[in-house]
């Protein structure tokens, strides 16, 4: 595909932001009498879902203590039901298992979840609790567990077919996709801040909204559009923060147990939920006994036969690095920085063991190779979906994306002039203003 000279939309990055963005706008456009698809150019560096959202875990949940992400959740979550089939998603629930100490969050969220007709089961005590577990996994065995929130809804998907199922959905309503096309900068308006074309290694495409969805690369393309580094923010206590850096990364930690994913049954001889599991429970070695932690820890897991084991992953590692100096590029497993390692494998193979017998002696099945990945975290963790430059619409997941199918819907209301409720409490602006979204005591800085 030769490089136009000029379209209406310009939308960068070909994962799920981008994708969802440029679907839901053509639709949107052809609904109104505004025009079609053929006004909107997605373009890639790479290839489709070669990013983040290649990369992801998959898992699709509801389970936020901060009452903006949970509405925004439930919408996304909708996204995901109207076509499973086409995206390759298994709506099998998700379960949070969590320790005392976060018995107050999780009732806080079984309440909201109740409130907006999120179907959800709340088990309360620890022998409610193990019990509970117990008739879905015979096998059940972890300690120092006091609650379970069991999601019906919510499940995985497959990430790149589904991916690539966004793209066929845009593409049928006559979006166009460049992909190995590279942003280069962009071009502003003589006395006006907006954006007037970006510039690419294949040449420069004037355009009259940019709609930014690149995920770990954002802040690259934040520098190129010369919005500020460091910022002000005002702490729940009304006190202001001056130069706090705008963007910190966060190394992801996932990885496979090459086992028969229907190992992992239930009772009654059904797929189960997602698992995520919180504990204060000090975790032993599976392979010699010795204390691997005795803080809080968590991780998560699902059999997966598009990863033909069992998949999941732990809490990520904040990068000390500043932004600014961390290697992006080469990413995810082709990094030769930002890949899990031994300790990780050893870890989550024996949290798996503390779950549940089945797994116990299974850490030599553990998949070698590289994996991993880098996310770009806003200074609370939280996303960031706002207008800059007059025309420029980013969408900064904070490594939230994957499962927000629905945000590009939001989004593409936005561009045409339709304000979105659910977006609102992600502004920009919060930061300054103090609007800050609350912090739970899970060891994952998104939840």
């Amino acid at each position: 595909m030769s490089v136009p000279e000029k379209v209406n939309y310009l939308i960068i990055g070909a994962g799920i932001h981008g994708l969802s963005t440029a679907w839901h706008l053509a639709k949107l456009l052809k609904s109104k009498g505004k025009g079609d698809g053929s006004q909107i150019l997605v373009i890639e560096k790479n290839a489709i879902a070669s990013g983040a959202s290649g990369v992801a875990c998959g898992v699709v949940r509801n389970n936020y203590y901060q009452p903006a992400m949970r509405e925004l959740m439930a919408h996304s979550v909708e996204i995901w039901d109207s076509d499973p089939e086409t995206f390759h998603y298994h709506p099998v629930g998700y379960m949070q298992i969590s320790p005392k100490i976060m018995d107050e969050d999780i009732s806080s969220i079984y309440e909201q979840q109740k409130s907006i007709g999120y179907d959800s089961v709340f088990i309360h005590g620890e022998k409610e609790s193990f019990d509970y577990m117990k008739n879905i996994f015979n096998d059940w065995q972890a300690q120092g567990i006091t609650s379970v929130l069991h999601e019906k809804k919510g499940g995985y998907a497959n990430n790149t077919s589904s991916i690539y199922a966004l793209a066929n959905k845009a593409e049928n309503e006559g979006v166009r996709i460049l992909t190995g096309t590279k942003v280069l900068g962009f071009k502003f308006g003589n006395g006006s801040d907006a954006v007037t074309a970006v510039e690419t290694d294949k040449g420069e495409i004037k355009c009259d909204q940019v709609i930014v969805g690149v995920g770990p690369w954002l802040r690259d393309i934040w520098n190129m559009l010369e919005l500020p580094k460091k910022i002000s923010i005002k702490d729940d206590k009304g006190k202001m923060h001056d130069n706090f850096p705008m963007w910190k990364y966060w190394f992801l930690t996932e990885g496979v147990l090459t086992v028969d994913p229907n190992m992992q049954i239930t009772n009654d001889g059904k797929m189960p939920p997602v698992i995520h599991i919180d504990t204060d429970a000090p975790l032993y070695s599976d392979e010699d006994k010795s204390l691997i932690t005795d803080k809080l820890w968590g991780i998560y897991y699902k059999p997966d036969f598009h990863f033909n084991g069992i998949q999941g992953g732990s809490s990520p590692y904040k990068v000390d690095t500043p932004a600014d100096n961390v290697n992006v590029d080469p990413y995810g497993p082709d990094s030769s920085e930002y890949v899990v390692g031994s300790d990780f494998a050893h870890m989550w193979s024996s949290a798996l063991a503390f779950c549940q017998k089945r797994f116990e002696g299974k850490s030599h099945l553990y998949k070698k190779g590289s994996t991993g990945g880098l996310g770009c975290f806003t200074p609370d963790n939280f996303p960031i979906f706002d207008k800059f430059r007059e025309n420029v619409h980013i969408i900064a997941d904070s490594n939230h994306g994957y499962k927000m199918i629905g945000v590009g819907k939001l989004v593409a209301s936005e561009i045409l002039g339709e304000n979105s409720k659910l977006l609102e409490p992600f502004r920009f602006s919060r930061f300054k203003e103090g609007k800050l979204h609350p912090i739970s005591n899970s060891p994952f800085p998104w939840s």
